[in-house]
């Protein structure tokens, strides 16, 4: 095995050993010594690959990130999309509870901001060449910010609140929200 892949694999292994002590536990009484014990490795190399124990959650939620990206290749329907996420929302309960209550507020949303900014370019894009409209770059990329920062935002107050709020309504409610107010933008926009 080369480096790259026993490196790669040792982070795993430390990022399902901190997602199994997440699940008996608050974060941050969550400690190096037993996460290196669940694993089978020395201190010295949970600090070659990380810095403390929050880089490590990030690690994972950067890269539980890119595995719910992965998802949406296929997906043309926003509140399908919408709905993959909290699916996988309500699977990792645990860690995104702990995420939050570790991180805070902003560093869980950045998590949903990066699985949803490609998502809300391609809306945008395939909105455009639907209405045969060409929005000015500048203002696309308003646009997928406005929109990623609105789901994202919603989102992560879902996690926390969510008893309060159907996955179904909010998906349902955030997937019409965009796509009624793109209609409106595209539509008041001038023709290619």
């Amino acid at each position: 095995m080369k480096h790259e892949e026993i490196s790669l694999n040792t982070k795993r292994e430390l990022a399902r050993a901190l997602k199994e002590a997440m699940r008996k536990k608050p974060f941050r009484k969550i400690t190096v010594s037993e996460l290196v014990d669940a694993c089978g490795v020395n201190r010295k190399t949970f600090y070659y690959h990380f810095e403390d124990i929050r880089a490590l959650l990030k690690w994972v939620l950067e890269e539980e990130s890119i595995e719910v990206v992965k998802g949406f290749d296929l997906l043309v329907d926003y509140e399908e999309a919408i709905t993959f996420v909290m699916n996988y929302v309500e699977e990792n309960e645990h860690i995104l509870n702990c995420a939050y209550d570790a991180l805070g507020r902003d560093e869980l949303k950045r998590f949903f901001y990066s699985d949803f900014l490609d998502i809300s370019r391609t809306v945008i894009e395939e909105a455009e060449a639907v209405e045969n409209v060409r929005l000015e770059d500048g203002y696309r990329e308003f646009l997928c910010a406005f929109y990623t920062n609105a789901v994202s935002g919603m989102l992560t107050d879902w996690v926390r609140y969510r008893e309060k709020r159907e996955r179904d309504t909010v998906a349902r409610y955030l997937s019409t929200a965009i796509r009624d107010s793109l209609r409106g933008i595209l539509g008041g926009t001038s023709r290619k």
